[in-house]
């Protein structure tokens, strides 16, 4: 059998940094995110019991190593619930190469357990299909549920996503701006208890998780855009006190950030948001959206790419081969 599945990369707006359980990838607290409509990854899986091993093409590429372990981390639990002995073919393309820290690892893995589900005819609802895609990249319990999305730590027991809000329903313009780096993500999450700041984060996540649920069902997007550049700040500092002391920001990151700064001085609701990586998103409300998109203009920067709020991972009937 072969299923093609969509999905769209988050933008963190209380970001998850660090995992309590890293091999079952259970976060030390909740996170809530937006997806991003113009972005996406389109992930075609066919099942193939000729195959010596599965089979993993991303963007062209066949994967090997620590990422087909991931993949694989994925495709396993999935065989086992369905009894399946077989092997994979899988073929991943994201829309953008380009770019760090832009949330494609929970498209990629949204879109694989998805589409693999759909291929070993496996019927599992939401909670059950977050907790199995989140073995490849916790992020990805957001992505597949879409819209505006909270991913529980613990919730009963159980560590999955729900949505808050539909793309519709805030009125939430994204201006962004790709920055290439080779950095590893799980490397600052792997760090965070040595940072002195990362207990102070776990005494006053919560409320910020509130203070941003409450903002998103308000179509607050004024407190959205604040309250993830407060906790931008927050995370970045604690990837840099850590043990290695990580720097993931780039030279353009700090460009943005300081025009961001001095547009909303002169009167422009802007607000930086960055994930684990030195890419930056700028949340501003759709009336404003020419107004930053031509101040990020004046930097010369090479990509700016402008979206509303996307929606959940789907199942397509385009595949890739």
């Amino acid at each position: 059998m072969k299923a093609t599945a969509k999905a769209h990369p988050i933008q963190g707006l209380i970001k998850y940094h660090g995992l309590k359980d890293p091999v079952l990838r259970i976060p030390f607290h909740d996170s809530i995110s937006v997806c991003v409509d113009a972005l996406s990854t389109v992930t075609t899986v066919e099942t193939d019991e000729e195959l010596g091993e599965d089979l993993i093409i991303v963007n062209g590429e066949k994967i090997t190593g620590n990422a087909k372990d991931r993949v694989e981390t994925v495709l396993r639990k999935l065989k086992k619930m369905a009894d399946y002995q077989g092997f994979f073919r899988v073929v991943s393309e994201n829309s953008l190469k380009e770019g760090k820290g832009l949330g494609f690892s929970a498209s990629g893995f949204a879109a694989l357990g998805l589409a693999a589900s759909a291929a070993l005819k496996l019927d599992l609802d939401d909670a059950s299909l977050c907790e199995t895609v989140r073995m490849g990249a916790g992020s990805a319990t957001r992505s597949l549920v879409g819209g505006f999305a909270i991913w529980y730590a613990d919730k009963n027991g159980r560590s999955y996503a729900e949505q808050i809000a539909t793309p519709k329903d805030v009125d939430l313009t994204m201006v962004i701006i790709p920055i290439h780096s080779s950095f590893k993500t799980d490397e600052a999450h792997f760090e965070v208890l040595s940072s002195p700041l990362f207990e102070s984060r776990l005494k006053s996540i919560s409320s910020m998780v509130e203070s941003m649920r409450k903002a998103i069902v308000e179509n607050d997007v004024r407190s959205i855009g604040r309250l993830a550049e407060e906790d931008t700040l927050n995370l970045h500092a604690i990837t840099m006190t850590g043990k290695s002391r990580i720097i993931l920001w780039e030279p353009e990151t700090l460009r943005i950030i300081k025009e961001v700064v001095k547009m909303r001085a002169e009167g422009i609701p802007a607000w930086y948001s960055i994930d684990t990586g030195p890419s930056v998103f700028i949340n501003t409300l759709k009336d404003y959206e020419d107004s930053v998109v031509s101040r990020m203009k004046d930097l010369k920067l090479p990509r700016i790419i402008v979206s509303r709020p996307g929606g959940g991972a789907s199942l397509i009937s385009n595949n890739l081969f």
